[in-house]
């Protein structure tokens, strides 16, 4: 009897065919990965890619995050320490306008309040990793400059009022800064002008204008704890949107694993059949090539 050679031809194909899928499903069974490269299914390559992207970028805004709420943290504590030194001079001044100390008294008061605008000052001219917390965008140049040889005394502003933002992967915007203009010598709160001309209130020995100078310092200090506000507010909602990125990362993860992972147990179950379909198709072959397979018919 002669062998039809399509039959043949299918048999080989057959084998081909399943020697492939042997191949592909040890791979699977070895890297415990379905998908490996786009030929393998471009659709879940597809989504993986997209995945991949999207833990990227949540992933990058959270270290961003990380290192914007370090800053944002340290500003708002030299704002904290703003807050009780202007406290100070406000007692100090309020002791000043009393109308019951002495030339001398005033004199130490002014003094005592110079001081405590030094430290503001300073404060002011906070830096962290190098950079200057209260210059807006000009963060390699520090905040703020006396000049005492005038009375009173002036302070000049060599930063800009630029407000830095971080989007959120939602999409928000959050502040991230106070520029030192805003925070300290505001027309709405001047808080280093007021305090100069405390200094020169009571260094003339009479404390002339103090009443009104300390009536600003009050109104400085209520505008600069509402831009402490601002400020914490922003340190909250960064920390809200870097934990929201986070869960998604982890989500997402999760989510490109069991789209790339093989189900271990199925693979093994279609290896499994697939070598017995190979081991049958190599019998059937070589039975053909014998002739023995027609011998039997």
């Amino acid at each position: 009897m002669r062998v039809d050679p399509h039959y043949v031809s299918g048999l080989v194909a057959s084998l081909n065919s399943s020697t492939l899928a042997e191949q592909k499903l040890t791979s699977e069974l070895s890297s415990g990965l379905a998908v490996s490269s786009l030929s393998d299914n471009p659709v879940a390559a597809g989504q993986a890619s997209m995945l991949t992207s999207t833990i990227s970028q949540d992933d990058t805004f959270v270290q961003t995050a990380a290192t914007a709420a370090s800053l944002m943290q340290v500003a708002d504590s030299a704002l904290g320490s703003v807050v009780t030194q202007l406290n100070q001079a406000i007692s100090l001044a309020t002791q000043g306008t009393n109308g019951t100390l002495n030339s001398s008294d005033l004199k130490s008061i002014s003094n005592q309040i110079a001081g405590i605008r030094d430290e503001v000052i300073s404060l002011a001219n906070t830096s962290y990793q190098g950079q200057y917390l209260f210059s807006g965008s000009q963060t390699g140049s520090i905040p703020f400059s006396l000049n005492s040889g005038t009375s009173p005394a002036t302070v000049t502003y060599n930063g800009d009022s630029n407000v830095s933002v971080l989007q959120t992967p939602s999409g928000q915007s959050i502040q991230l800064n106070l520029p030192g203009n805003q925070v300290f010598s505001s027309p709405s709160g001047d808080v280093l002008g007021a305090l100069n001309n405390l200094v020169a209130d009571f260094a003339s020995g009479n404390g002339n204008g103090a009443p009104t100078d300390l009536a600003n310092l009050n109104t400085a200090l209520n505008f600069l704890d509402q831009q402490r506000v601002t400020l914490d507010n922003s340190i909250s909602r960064l920390t809200d949107a870097s934990s929201a990125a986070t869960a998604e990362s982890t989500q997402l993860l999760n989510v490109q694993t069991n789209l790339m992972q093989a189900d271990i147990p199925a693979v093994s179950t279609q290896l499994s059949l697939t070598e017995s379909q190979q081991t049958a198709l190599i019998n059937v072959i070589a039975a053909l090539g014998s002739g023995s397979l027609f011998d039997k018919l």
